[in-house]
């Protein structure tokens, strides 16, 4: 045992005697799943929720019900607000390993909240960096443990906010050089026959939730074609060029927090642009649009999961689908190219006469990286729940689905939706 607990319940955290790769923050799926729907909150004000604690408990009385259970639903929920930055501040003092008088200067709890007023932002920022949702997760963490460990170095010549993120980008440029991911092309399908070249297998990219919505000015540097083409840059180039393009930084600022020369960055930028334009859609004006689906986006989304039914009308499903769309469905190597082949796979799972067939669907809608998306709920035969499957991202251009990349249900919570329906 490691001595350390769980972020969420404060249960002990598994043993890594017989697992590689870095030490789990959550004891469990079901904590992940809850610090997911925690982690949407907005940031909050420790001193604010503290008087509005106050105020509600003075004023509860049982009668009426009605008051009284709105009463205590509020009161429940700042608690645990205050439970959770309380929790931060322990969790991170334990981690201290700087001298006692310096932690009897600094509050720990303000240095907490302060913390968590960045976490969204920084958590994107994650995110850029190594294209998964949960890694950008674990490093958030990690780079509050590091800033905690280090608040005693912050002399104040940046922002608080510049410093945070010096210390995000390093600690994603560390993971990135224990763990080398190199995309590379799907490998080819046996009895298929695909339009094209096989695209790039990415087993480690995730979708992001739509709160991205509340902190990127476009969904350009969001969307999952950017996703994967930056991680085709190396580390130091990636940042650079999110640091840059994404946050609009200037050169000489990116060049102090990599502690590097500006003409390095410049450089940096210049081998890393052309490798992006190759992998970047032609049209790029065409789609680095605004943060949320359009109109004409939801209303595709809508026909597409009516269409992707057992009672659904393929005829509708190939005129939604661009005759080149591409499928991809990562960590799985499944892919296919061109609508044929994947109507054709699609209606062997959807016939109840088929010895594919995988059960009954339905859908509900979510934004993923400021795209539309369907998450998709299946009920197997002889069932009687639809349980999570898959989430659908869709990609349209000129009014059809140019590509659909189909990632696993564990991330449902963080995008709202519940993992089974009825």
């Amino acid at each position: 045992m490691t001595g350390k607990v769980c972020g969420i319940c404060e249960g002990p955290l598994p043993s890594k005697a017989d697992s590689r790769g870095r030490t789990a923050v959550y004891c469990s799926a079901a904590c992940r799943q809850r610090a997911y729907r925690s982690r949407r909150e907005p940031a909050p004000d420790v001193q604010a929720l503290i008087a509005e604690v106050g105020r509600v408990a003075n004023r509860l009385t049982p009668r009426p019900p009605e008051a009284f259970l709105a009463d205590l639903t509020s009161l429940t929920s700042d608690v645990g607000k205050l439970r959770r930055i309380a929790r931060l501040a322990r969790r991170t003092k334990a981690e201290n390993v700087t001298p006692a008088p310096v932690t009897e200067t600094v509050d720990e709890v303000a240095f907490a909240g302060s913390l968590e007023e960045h976490q969204r932002e920084l958590r994107v920022h994650c995110y850029r960096m190594v294209g998964s949702y949960d890694d950008a997760e674990d490093l958030v963490q990690e780079t509050f443990l590091r800033a905690w460990r280090g608040r005693a170095g912050f002399e104040g010549r940046s922002s608080f906010r510049a410093w945070l993120y010096r210390i995000a980008t390093n600690t994603c440029l560390d993971f990135l050089r224990r763990n080398k991911r190199v995309p590379r092309p799907y490998d080819p399908m046996p009895g298929v026959d695909q339009l094209g070249e096989p695209p790039q297998f990415l087993p480690w990219l995730q979708p992001f939730p739509d709160d991205v919505a509340e902190i990127a000015e476009t969904r350009e540097t969001m969307e999952l074609v950017f996703l994967t083409a930056i991680q085709h840059l190396p580390p130091k180039q990636r940042a650079v060029v999110i640091l840059n393009d994404a946050l609009g930084w200037k050169a000489a600022e990116t060049a102090d927090l990599l502690e590097t020369t500006v003409a390095s960055v410049t450089s940096a930028l210049q081998r890393a642009r052309p490798t992006l334009r190759e992998r970047l859609p032609e049209r790029r004006a065409d789609w680095a649009r605004t943060v949320r689906p359009t109109e004409e986006e939801q209303a595709i989304l809508r026909r597409y999961m009516a269409a992707a039914t057992a009672d659904g009308d393929s005829r509708v499903m190939a005129e939604l689908l661009r005759e080149d769309v591409l499928v991809t469905m990562p960590p799985n190597p499944l892919w296919f190219s061109g609508r044929d082949v994947f109507l054709k796979f699609v209606a062997k799972s959807l016939d109840p006469a088929s010895p594919m067939y995988f059960g009954e669907w339905k859908h509900l809608p979510a934004v993923a990286n400021g795209l539309p998306a369907a998450g998709g709920y299946v009920r197997r035969p002889g069932t009687r729940v639809y349980r999570a499957q898959v989430l659908d991202v869709l990609r349209i251009e000129d009014g059809k689905v140019a590509e659909i990349t189909a990632f696993e249900p564990h991330l449902f919570p963080a995008f709202g939706l519940p993992l089974t329906i009825t």
